[in-house]
């Protein structure tokens, strides 16, 4: 049996309005937060990786021009997550099996446990894989190509999350209580 393929999805459109600055931009280690996620997804051997922007399109794409990465466009990307899961998922190829979606504000993510829901989802494919943490299933997760359909559906600013709820027993969940932690001001990267 040929395992699962999939590709990975960064979402990585936001404006940072509360934080006044690109969070995408932000950096640890001497590293934009953009670049640091884009690598770590990257580990995990997709068939692709694309990279969606929206505000400060040409600065986020430029941190990542080292990796190789697929840039989509979210011309609505002030309506929030659901606009830049909608691009991502249409301009996805139609080989792939599921889509690893991941954003890059959440420094502890790194590629061991995006491995981990890579292997679970090759396990399941028919079935999403999602992270735990702070009582809620989220993301980096991974979605199969069933649920394409409904995610480009969603509307608002709302991602996975709330489909990953719905569909709770359709979810593996992996534990990654570090990931509760996002990047919400520049001193959370310190």
């Amino acid at each position: 049996m040929t395992p699962a393929r999939h590709a990975a999805l960064l979402l990585a459109a936001g404006g940072s309005r509360r934080l006044g600055t690109p969070k995408q931009l932000l950096e640890i280690d001497a590293e934009p937060l953009v670049r640091r996620a884009a690598r770590a997804l990257l580990a995990t051997e997709p068939g692709g990786l694309y990279v969606v922007v929206g505000a400060h399109a040409e600065d986020v794409f430029r941190a990542v021009a080292e990796v190789t990465a697929e840039r989509i466009d979210c011309h609505d990307w002030e309506e929030g997550l659901s606009a830049s899961l909608r691009a991502g998922v249409a301009a996805l190829p139609g080989h792939i099996d599921g889509v690893l979606v991941a954003l890059c504000d959440q420094p502890a993510m790194d590629a061991a446990h995006l491995q981990r829901l890579i292997e679970t989802f090759r396990l399941h494919p028919s079935d999403a894989v999602a992270s735990a943490y702070s009582g809620v299933l989220g993301v980096p997760a991974v979605l199969p190509r069933a649920w394409f359909e409904e995610l480009s559906e969603l509307r608002g600013d709302l991602g996975a999350r709330e489909l990953l709820r719905s569909a709770s027993q359709m979810v593996r969940a992996i534990d990654a209580p570090a990931l509760a932690f996002d990047v919400d001001k520049s001193s959370d990267c310190s």
